[in-house]
């Protein structure tokens, strides 16, 4: 583990990336670039579970911790990744307590939850190290909900008091459709949103969350309580660099027409 649930505890500012393409390269060459943190997304990303233990193994050796994006609550879900040796789980869409308390549960062996448990896997050593791993497994594991939605939003409170949820993690695209304004993250509306998610955060010792477009907007966020922030991703990289390049390559081409 690389400590990230205990340095947001300590209140630090921690920069991560999305990890879209299922590619073990990519992975390790995100991974060793510099960032906190990243995430493997099983939500919307080009891989699969059968993808994530190789990018896993491809993290170990890097700085960044490794975090992994769920598609549902089910306590299968959570505890396949995490055997395979997650630091951490986001759960997209989460709109009540009732469905943060099933995340929460899921991240954890009994008595704090009711996570299956299995010694020869990963994240034990294959058994070697199972007895510091479940002792040190509830202040290693962090458990993260997006905020998604307007329904969200009127639960914020009951939401960040459930136990072993550590992150509100704002989804700004699916939040500002569900809002009907779509992309208009200077919308009153949407500050609103922000702000009261810090709010409900910061008042049971937790943190909130976001994933951004534009690196100028970093400070911002920053400067509003945000304190776990995505920005950027392998498949952004790879198609920026791309289009830069061809771009490039066909300036030079027809300039030498003229």
């Amino acid at each position: 583990m690389k400590n990230l649930k205990k340095r947001l505890k300590n209140g630090e500012t921690l920069n991560g990336c999305w990890l879209n393409l299922g590619s073990t390269i990519t992975a390790e060459i995100v991974g060793l670039s510099g960032y906190d943190w990243v995430l493997l997304d099983l939500e919307h990303g080009g891989g699969s579970e059968r993808d994530i233990l190789n990018q896993l193994q491809a993290l170990e050796h890097t700085p960044a911790a490794a975090l992994v994006r769920v598609e549902s609550t089910q306590r299968q879900r959570i505890q396949k990744v995490l055997d395979m040796g997650a630091e951490g789980i986001m759960c997209p869409h989460i709109d009540n307590a009732a469905e943060a308390s099933e995340v929460a549960v899921g991240l954890h062996y009994p008595p704090h939850g009711v996570r299956g448990v299995a010694k020869m896997v990963r994240a034990t050593g294959y058994g070697q190290n199972f007895a510091d791993y479940y002792k040190n497994a509830q202040d290693d594991i962090l458990g993260i909900v997006q905020i998604e939605t307007a329904e969200a939003l009127n639960n914020l409170d009951a939401i960040a008091a459930i136990d072993n949820i550590d992150v509100l993690f704002i989804g700004p695209n699916d939040l500002t459709m569900d809002m009907g304004i779509h992309g208009q993250y200077d919308h009153p509306l949407f500050k609103d949103a922000l702000k009261r998610t810090v709010e409900a955060a910061e008042k049971v010792g937790k943190a909130a969350g976001i994933l951004i477009f534009d690196v100028n907007d970093y400070q911002t966020y920053m400067d509003a309580g945000i304190r776990l922030i995505g920005c950027g991703a392998d498949a952004t990289f790879v198609a920026n660099g791309a289009l830069a390049m061809a771009n490039q390559i066909n300036t030079v081409r027809e300039n030498s027409k003229k």
